[in-house]
């Protein structure tokens, strides 16, 4: 699982550029499942079909992360960039990064005196080129960047940059592994360009039309000194989402998930979270609607090149995506 994990956080990814990292997760489900295709706007959805006396199932996680897209390049080689999907300006100061075709770079900053004055225009890349031209033989205006680092693992903790959401389409991928008879035909969606607004899970829904949705996407957790105050902490199980700022989950589904739990002994915990949204979003307002709820994975230093997570709050969220997906659903 961990060799999974590894080869999903470091493949290159950015919202409207997943073709690597789809290639790379249609590769590891496509022994698992019945049917694997793209769709137009770049999912990637793998069906796993039950007994047909259940629900059609849609479980998303979004297999983009958030990148720096190349908007000029000035007489001296150095790149500005735009963000796409949520960038913190003081996350990103001196962190490396990684183009596309392999060009490396270190984020630096225009003198600023007072840190509140850092905003993304201060920022520029720099390729070590020394000049525009020599910029221009290695990128290009659209590029986009990811952070450069390679997973580390601590043990109980794994470290790695996009773990959002990577570390759910792994665990989707375990769970089409893991998954027995079920009378549910679940339908596995990779979704594309979550990060610039939840767009490839909307398209995906309408497609296949799913009786009920479960998201899997990562959370904060206020188990930090001084955190923001949040009932979520690493290391406490896989969170179940009650709220956030994109659905207010189907009680329905909550209580399903809850009692999945509760009966397979996984260990978890209820999230409710003020800010921020996940694919739960898009698919719960798709067509007449759709009853939704969420999975969520507790992430330390989210959309950052560091995020970190709980080996075991992964397990159990395995488990519990499989044994929901094996029960029958009265909803």
């Amino acid at each position: 699982m961990k060799e999974l994990i590894k080869k999903f956080v470091e493949a290159y990814g950015p919202s409207g550029c997943e073709e690597e990292i789809r290639s790379v997760i249609a590769e590891e489900i496509k022994p698992y499942v019945d049917e694997l295709h793209t769709d137009a706007l770049g999912n990637l959805i793998a069906v796993k079909k039950g007994n047909g006396k259940g629900k059609r199932i849609m479980v998303s996680g979004h297999m983009d992360e958030i990148g720096l897209m190349v908007i000029h390049i000035d007489d001296n080689g150095f790149i500005r960039f735009s963000n796409v999907g949520g960038q913190n300006p003081v996350t990103l100061m001196n962190c490396r990064v990684r183009f596309r075709n392999g060009t490396q770079g270190v984020i630096g900053s225009e003198r600023v005196d007072d840190v509140k004055e850092l905003r993304l225009e201060k920022l520029f890349i720099d390729i070590g080129a020394a000049s525009r031209a020599e910029a221009e033989k290695k990128v290009k205006i659209g590029d986009v960047a990811i952070f450069d680092y390679p997973m580390v693992d601590l043990g109980d903790y794994l470290v790695a940059k996009a773990m959002d959401d990577r570390i759910a389409c792994a665990i989707m991928v375990a769970a089409a592994k893991e998954m027995k008879k079920s009378p549910n035909e679940v339908h596995f969606v990779f979704s594309v360009q979550e990060e610039v607004g939840l767009r490839g899970a909307r398209t995906a829904a309408y497609g296949v039309d799913p009786e009920i949705g479960i998201a899997l996407d990562v959370c904060p957790v206020g188990d930090t000194p001084k955190a923001r105050t949040l009932a979520v902490s690493l290391g406490k199980g896989a969170a179940i989402k009650i709220k956030d700022a994109s659905v207010i989950a189907h009680p329905k589904v909550v209580d399903f998930l809850t009692e999945v739990a509760k009966k397979n002994k996984v260990v978890h915990q209820r999230e409710v979270l003020e800010a921020g949204g996940t694919d739960t979003g898009a698919i719960h307002l798709t067509k007449a609607g759709v009853p939704s709820g969420c999975i969520s994975i507790p992430t330390r230093y989210l959309h950052g090149p560091s995020e970190m997570v709980n080996y075991k709050d992964v397990l159990e969220c395995v488990m519990l995506l499989v044994k929901a997906l094996e029960a029958k659903i009265d909803i």
